[in-house]
């Protein structure tokens, strides 16, 4: 056990950094097995995701005491009294859209258990008052500043046990209390460089150790433990795990989610823009991973706002074709549908259909006999997704083609939500730190010092073709599109391998032939109707870039 780390103190140990957390909905147990599988300093979760704060706006709708991701007050219901045995600050952006009512909530389940412990928060991320005034759009659910982590480290250099804030970037819930332990100023651009490329490897949990790797077969990955790194004054890091627990720290899986939501060499946050360029990793021992050597320039002047709003209702429909003739099918159910929405009198503003030749000749089981073929439909009328869409496709049930079946019962529509990104400079953004003595301590942006370092190096390597117009996830400030990071742009890192170096697909509103052999039919086929006369655009739920479509709710075990 390390005891409490002394934040701030002249020579300061090694920190030891855990995560046990990656998404709101991730392994519930994490949090218990981080601290009670080895030392550690300080435990982090990270539960917000873009969907996230959509679904947490949702929720405040509802109940404006709510807001934070309540699956953390039960973690910290078992672990809490165990962190505090064992001297573990907890960090968390649990808080989501109400950072100060998840401190009260925390304040109140230690008095319930009898627990003594200091609680902080961080706020000023929340800019939704200013949505109107900024020009944002109508009908904004949420709208944040993503912070860095001035007021983590504040709020633990006062002592407190646990700290919660809202939308602060992922790498923060390391650079904060790493900044705090070792005493770095906001200038200190290499060391927080490097803790924040440590945040970046831990901020998705077990992505780290061998969760979601391309080459899985290649370790134990059943039930891989989550990662953790110990920091040093200097900025360097040991990505590691606790003895005895699942999957792999290797080169390749922290090269794996280095590569993971970035876009170019310069990784750009509030706190520091880190040099991926510059980065250098070692095998350092079984599961045991050095990053060294990171460079960092001052940040961007400008805070990526995340802006949320609803945008309309969905529902959609999968049709599963069998046998013959399948492009002949399914062609009948569009005709039978399109139809059915005419005697309605009723379109809804958009219909897409994808066809999947999931089909097999001579299937061996009745699931690999089936095409699917799955209709989306949107439009700001709950009306027009509901009972005309749902209805028309039971009615075809003993009416449509040979062997017809759905792979559910279609339901009502669903609201679904859209996201857009926003800039605000830094200065305008009230980053405050509310103390466990209730002293708020409102924080600066980071200065603009040290001019950019040497231009990134040429690698000689052609690069994969980017969706148009696409942008990295970027936690701050503006920047132009930038190919993706070339295979050898770390050096110690694994190349990606030939068969995985395929190029992207510009986006086309009908695609077809996007999955197709010699002699074969096109695997997947999709188009879109063209839009009634005199219906209303729809915003679309996500700009184009390295963004994942889902419809508003669905957040994979969210408790």
């Amino acid at each position: 056990m390390t005891g409490v780390p002394a934040f701030g103190s002249a020579a300061p140990a090694p920190l030891r950094i855990g995560n046990a957390s990656g998404f709101y909905g991730d392994r519930f147990d994490a949090f218990r097995e981080m601290l009670t599988g080895g030392p550690l300093d300080v435990l982090t979760g990270d539960y917000l995701a873009e969907l996230t704060m959509l679904i947490l706006g949702r929720d405040r709708m509802k109940d404006p005491a709510r807001g934070y991701a309540r699956t953390f007050l039960r973690q910290l219901e078992e672990g809490l009294g165990l962190a505090l045995e064992r001297g573990v600050r907890i960090v968390s952006n649990a808080g989501g859209l109400n950072p100060a009512g998840l401190a009260d909530a925390v304040r109140e389940l230690a008095a319930r258990l009898g627990l003594s412990v200091r609680v902080a928060h961080v706020e000023g991320d929340d800019l939704r008052e200013r949505a109107v005034a900024a020009g944002w759009g109508d009908g904004v659910l949420t709208a944040n500043a993503y912070l860095g982590g001035a007021g983590i480290a504040a709020c633990l250099r006062a002592g407190a046990d646990v700290v919660v804030t809202g939308r602060v970037t992922d790498a923060a819930l390391v650079t904060g209390p790493a900044a705090a332990h070792f005493g770095w100023a906001p200038d200190d651009w290499d060391a927080l460089a490097g803790a924040m490329v440590a945040g970046h490897v831990l901020e998705c949990g077990a992505q780290a150790t061998g969760g979601n790797y391309a080459f899985f077969r290649e370790h134990d990955v059943r039930h891989p433990g989550f990662p953790l790194a110990e920091i040093h004054a200097d900025g360097s890091a040991v990505i590691t795990k606790h003895p005895g627990t699942g999957g792999a720290v290797t080169v390749g899986t922290v090269t794996a989610q280095l590569l993971y939501e970035t876009a170019g060499p310069r990784y750009l946050g509030p706190d520091v823009t880190a040099r991926l360029d510059t980065v250098r990793l070692a095998q350092d021992g079984p599961d045991r991973v050095r990053i060294e050597q990171v460079r960092g320039e001052a940040p961007p002047p400008d805070l990526k706002v995340g802006i949320t709003r609803l945008g309309g209702w969905r529902n959609e429909v999968g049709f599963v074709l069998t046998g013959l003739d399948i492009e002949a099918k399914a062609d009948l159910v569009r005709a039978q549908m399109d139809a059915a929405f005419e005697r309605a009198g009723r379109c809804p503003a958009e219909v897409r259909w994808t066809l999947a030749r999931t089909d097999h000749p001579d299937a061996a089981v009745q699931e690999e006999a089936g095409a699917l073929l799955r209709l989306v439909v949107r439009d700001g009328d709950p009306e027009a997704v509901g009972r005309v869409v749902s209805g028309a496709a039971v009615e075809l049930g003993l009416a449509g083609y040979p062997g017809f079946h759905l792979t559910a019962p279609p339901g009502k529509g669903a609201p679904y939500g859209v996201f857009q990104a926003e800039y605000v400079a830094a200065g305008s953004v009230r980053h405050t730190a509310v103390l466990p003595c209730g002293a708020r301590v409102e924080l600066q942006p980071a200065p603009s010092g040290r001019e950019r370092l040497e231009p990134p190096a040429e690698t000689g390597v052609p690069g994969a073709r980017r969706l148009s117009g696409a942008r990295s996830e970027s936690p701050a400030g503006p920047g132009l599109p930038q190919p993706l990071p070339e295979r050898d742009s770390l050096p110690g890192a694994l190349s990606v391998r030939e068969s995985l170096r395929e190029p992207l697909l510009e986006p086309s509103p009908v695609r077809d032939s996007l999955r197709e052999g010699p002699g074969e039919l096109p695997r997947v086929r999709e188009s879109l109707r063209e839009p009634s006369p005199g219906s209303v655009s729809l915003p679309e739920p996500l700009p184009e870039g390295p963004c994942r479509r889902a419809p508003l709710g669905l957040v994979a075990g969210a408790r």
